[in-house]
């Protein structure tokens, strides 16, 4: 069913035929109701919330249909390009030279390792999303608890996490494998990601750079500091070409398909990362017996396993875009009997407040996916604010970085607490307390001066 979802939801990218649209919210609500039993109950809760929802919303909105419509289209796109995302990660893990990158990055000697990690992650998490974080975090963890002392040991754990989780955060503004650019897009009316490119970019720099200058500054004084170890051998394109040479050709052909269809960039990627992913399989598979069933046997592990071990985080996902869309919706008429004007701030002050709402909601529990998707609807339109649609993209992006790095409630934050055997408030806080006030403070004052160039 989720499949079928991916199948339909990327041919109504190309085509906009409203049936495949219809389609994707069936397969998408069908596969909820298999998935709802078994996943737990707090996961359970968000379904009760939306079904609650579309009740409230049949007794309040003249035009309840539509609204329902809109919010299982938007959570059968998040189904489709989770899946799409997954089948490249599942292609990934199994490819024994993007192993061979990830241990080169941990075997960098301290000096380099962190700046190493930070690059590492941001290019890996270009192709796997959070399984960067599970891949490099994973092989980092490993090498640090060889460490004999305690006290470089602890420091070095803390620092090769932080290194890895920054990395990857700083791909989520300006990424088009990310759920925050693809969310943010679709939620803004105007505008593109290749509009947004220049602003989101930037934002990415300053989250990577923030990282590696306060690790630098702040380095850990040891009692007794570690032999020095001399850089690993070979190079970084000798050890990481399979990886630039994977980013080069999907950039390359994602942009080709977009020029000439025209079809969002998110049409594209959902349409091409599961053809690349097979693709993939194949090229790991040429040399072994029995090439093609075992590309077969790969494929249906894929739809029969892979998607649904990660029930959980898909429903999740789902239910977080179709409760915002929905409750967006159903609060439209209390806003507006409110007399609630967001016109009438001045427009650097509502930017600002666009960038915290995101991390700030998300020490409440609010995932970005929910917090963009309810509070988007009511922004007044960037031709209204007089800006350019990109720097609303660029607030909320960078926002969801912010929130990526400091809510306990997060994946990134989650796996990171789980590898560094602490808890995920201690890593959203006491590690990343001070890098997320500066990098704040300082995309804070980026995104001002946006507002009067």
């Amino acid at each position: 069913m989720i499949v079928g979802t991916l199948l339909t939801t990327a041919a109504y990218e190309f085509t906009g035929a409203p049936i495949l649209s219809y389609l994707a919210a069936l397969f998408t609500l069908l596969g909820l109701v298999c998935f709802t039993p078994q996943v737990p109950r707090t996961v359970q809760l968000f379904v009760a919330i939306g079904v609650g929802l579309v009740f409230f919303a049949v007794g309040t909105l003249d035009d309840w249909q539509g609204a329902v419509l809109t919010a299982l289209s938007r959570a059968s796109f998040i189904a489709a390009f989770f899946t799409a995302l997954t089948a490249i990660r599942s292609a990934a893990i199994t490819d024994p030279n993007i192993l061979e990158c990830g241990r080169f990055l941990v075997s960098q000697p301290p000096g380099r390792r962190y700046i190493a990690l930070t690059i590492g992650s941001h290019l890996f998490g270009l192709l796997l999303t959070y399984g960067s974080i599970s891949l490099l975090g994973a092989l980092a963890t490993d090498t640090a608890s060889r460490e004999t002392n305690p006290e470089v040991r602890r420091h070095r754990t803390r620092r090769v996490l932080i290194a890895v989780q920054r990395g990857f955060i700083a791909t989520l503004p300006w990424s088009p494998l990310a759920f925050a650019s693809a969310i943010t897009l679709s939620v803004i009316p105007g505008a593109s990601w290749a509009d947004a490119l220049p602003l989101t970019i930037v934002s990415g720099v300053l989250l990577a750079g923030i990282g590696w200058g306060l690790d630098t500054a702040f380095k850990p004084r040891l009692t007794t500091p570690p032999p020095k170890r001399g850089p690993a051998e070979g190079g970084w394109f000798e050890h990481m070409k399979s990886l630039y040479l994977l980013l080069l050709l999907l950039g390359l052909s994602t942009a080709a398909i977009h020029l000439m269809t025209g079809v969002r960039i998110f049409g594209v990627v959902m349409t091409l990362v599961p053809a690349a992913s097979v693709l993939w399989i194949a090229l790991q598979h040429r040399n072994r017996p029995a090439p093609l069933q075992n590309i077969t046997s790969r494929v249906r592990a894929f739809a029969t396993s892979d998607i649904p071990n990660l029930k959980k985080e898909l429903t999740l996902l789902t239910m977080a875009g179709f409760i915002g869309s929905l409750g967006a919706a159903t609060l439209s008429p209390f806003i507006e009997g409110a007399g609630i004007n967001f016109a009438a701030m001045p427009t650097w002050i509502l930017v600002l407040c666009v960038f915290w709402f995101i991390p700030v909601t998300g020490q409440l529990g609010m995932n970005p996916i929910l917090a963009v998707s309810l509070f988007a609807p009511f922004l007044p339109s960037p031709d209204v604010l007089g800006i350019d649609p990109a720097i609303l993209v660029c607030a909320m992006t960078s926002g969801w970085a912010l929130s990526g790095v400091t809510s306990p409630f997060t994946a990134s934050v989650l796996l990171i607490a789980a590898f560094g055997k602490v808890s995920p408030l201690h890593v959203g806080l006491r590690w990343n307390g001070v890098y997320a006030l500066v990098c704040g403070a300082t995309l804070s004052v980026w995104l001002f001066l946006l507002t009067y160039i």
